[in-house]
């Protein structure tokens, strides 16, 4: 059986990364290209095999679960945990790939952050639901979130985040936020406000989820900032997230985060 471009980018974590098998996974899962915009990876399949390998022997014990994945058409969005050597470290990468008609992997970004246990409500990074629901929506979520990104995050126009999110139930993953629509609004309006959206560069929905991929600055710190949301009767209820510092062009081995 032919695999899709979901199972496809799963299977570079799960054979290629978690079970230490990274020529396999390469090999399987991607096409005649593979362009790479991961901090520290090269272009082409010999890049991934050339940074995952030492990464695999310096971390022997590597515990990766996909907690979420969402395929649109060719493009598919990936939120996988990893613990390494028994919770040395914990991160999560929030990863969004682009395959070819036969469902092999040819562009991938990420960004990778931190894993988080609790935020102020209690809320760990990737907890929460996991079932996709409601397909016949897709697009008309794809449509709200992109309007919200434009309008709010983009726009500023804070006194118009109540046309797309859900006050009174509005759950909060990241690590310094709480839940409710006013810890957030409270933050973004604030004139000093450290953070900022540029550009939605890529938009990854299924179902009541959507993945967005953007450009964006803290404190004048260009940012490559991956959001999740979670869709409800037409308004947003839940939000994950990870931002990663875009590196200095100096430093770059690959065309960059975006």
């Amino acid at each position: 059986m032919v695999a899709t471009a979901r199972e496809n980018a799963s299977n570079l974590y799960m054979v290629g990364i978690r079970d230490g098998r990274p020529e396999e996974a390469v090999a399987a899962c991607t096409g005649s290209r593979y362009r790479q915009h991961s901090t520290g990876v090269r272009d082409g399949k010999e890049g991934f095999v050339e940074f995952f390998k030492p990464f695999i022997e310096r971390n022997p014990k590597r515990d990766i679960q996909i907690v979420r994945s969402l395929q649109d058409g060719d493009k598919v969005f990936v939120q996988a945990f990893q613990s390494l050597n028994d919770g040395e470290a914990k991160w999560v990468t929030m990863d969004f790939f682009d395959s070819d008609g036969a469902g092999k992997i040819i562009e991938h970004w990420d960004v990778i952050a931190g894993y988080s246990d609790t935020n102020p409500s209690g809320r760990s990074s990737v907890d929460g639901p996991t079932e996709i629901v409601d397909l016949d929506q897709t697009a008309a979520n794809r449509a709200i979130v992109n309007d919200f990104l434009q309008t709010v995050l983009i726009g500023r126009d804070v006194e118009k985040m109540s046309d797309f999110i859900n006050p009174d139930q509005y759950q909060q993953h990241n690590a310094d936020v709480g839940d409710g629509l006013e810890s957030f609004k409270t933050l973004y309006a604030a004139e000093d406000c450290p953070l900022s959206y540029q550009e939605n560069f890529l938009t990854v929905a299924e179902g009541n989820f959507v993945a967005t991929l953007n450009r964006a600055q803290w404190n004048g710190q260009d940012l490559c900032q991956a959001d999740l949301f979670r869709v409800e009767d037409g308004k947003i209820v839940e939000h994950w997230d990870n931002s990663e510092p875009c590196p200095p062009a100096a430093e770059l081995v690959n065309s960059g985060k975006f």
